[in-house]
This record gives structure tokens, sequence and C-alpha cells, in this order.
């Protein structure tokens, strides 16, 4: 089955690199996929969009995401200029970093209750990492909202890209947003 992400965010934010690292978890069970951005000329914080597709199948498709059946905020200021929710599937999912509760984020975004989980991943982030890099976390929060793949492929994947301590931090950071995601 192929399932498909979009990611939203600020370029510096680490849109790409979350892609990635989702893509790389699924290699490493053995799957196909595709990461990939869509910018232009960017400036550091302007909106930005990735791409991921997972699937058992060699995937043939060659173009970016227009019906993703998950969707990946990384920033919720986002909503304000950007539709997130476009063309995401009936049954899609939006996962947000937002202080906000899912209920009052699914209003905002006009979709029904059980379509949205949030998560404050920058506070998390803050708490865990001293930093408001929120990447990394929204892959804890995708993994428990769509188990497209095992927590611990994600937790290899992220040691893969990232050594040390901050490898650590930011398996850690994961890990927490996985067990408190709304």
């Amino acid at each position: 089955m192929l399932h498909e992400v979009r990611w939203h965010g600020r370029a510096g934010q680490g849109v790409i690199t979350s892609s990635r690292l989702l893509a790389q978890a699924a290699l490493l069970e053995g799957k196909h996929v595709q990461a990939f951005p869509e910018f232009g000329p960017e400036r550091l914080g302007a909106p930005i969009s990735g791409f991921t597709r997972i699937s058992d199948e060699v995937i043939e498709t060659r173009s970016q995401i227009y019906n993703p059946g998950f969707v990946v905020v990384l920033d919720s200021s986002l909503l304000a200029s950007v539709s997130v929710t476009k063309g995401l599937l009936e049954n899609g999912q939006v996962v947000l970093n937002s202080p906000k509760r899912s209920s009052e984020m699914a209003s905002t975004l006009s979709l029904s209750q059980n379509q949205v989980r949030t998560i404050d991943a920058t506070h998390l982030a803050m708490k865990i990492a001293g930093r408001p890099i929120v990447n990394t976390a929204m892959l804890g929060a995708l993994a428990k909202v769509a188990p497209l793949v095992a927590l611990g492929s994600i937790e290899k994947a992220i040691k893969d890209r990232f050594s040390g301590s901050l490898g650590e931090k930011n398996v850690e950071l994961i890990r927490r947003v996985y067990e408190t995601v709304e």
C-alpha cells in the first residue's frame, strides 16, 4: 500500500530533514521510498513543503503529493497563509505542532476531531533539547498517529544522521512526543 505524507514548515525548520528521516526509517524496514522538497528561491523562514512516499511496492509516481493521507505541520503560524489541508484524503490525518487542543484545531481546519492531532512540540523541544527545533519531534508524533514505520526504525535513522548527544536528545524527544501526542 502506498502512503503519502506532506510536510509543511518554514525554511530552516528541518522539513526536508524530516521527510528524509522518515524515508530512511522506511528503507531500514525494506520499503520503497521517495523523499523530496518543494521550494523556490526561498529565504530563511519562508513557507516550504516536503514530501515522503512509502510503499511495499516500487514507486513509479514522480510528482509532488497532491492528495496526502497525512499532513504534518511544524509551524502552526502557517495556517494563516498556507492551505495545509488542500487535497487531504477524506479520512486523512493532520499532525500539528500547537499548544492548542486537537478539537480546537480541528474546528479551525474544518476537519472532524478524529482527523487532527496536536502536540506542543516546541515546548518539549525546548525542555529536552534546549532549542525550538521540532522536526524530529514531529516524526515521533507522526509515528504515534500513523504507524507507517516502527518507532525503533525512526530512532535508528536519527542516530545514523545525528551522532553523540545530539542524536540521543533527538531520540529522547521523539519518545516523549510519541507518549504525549493528544
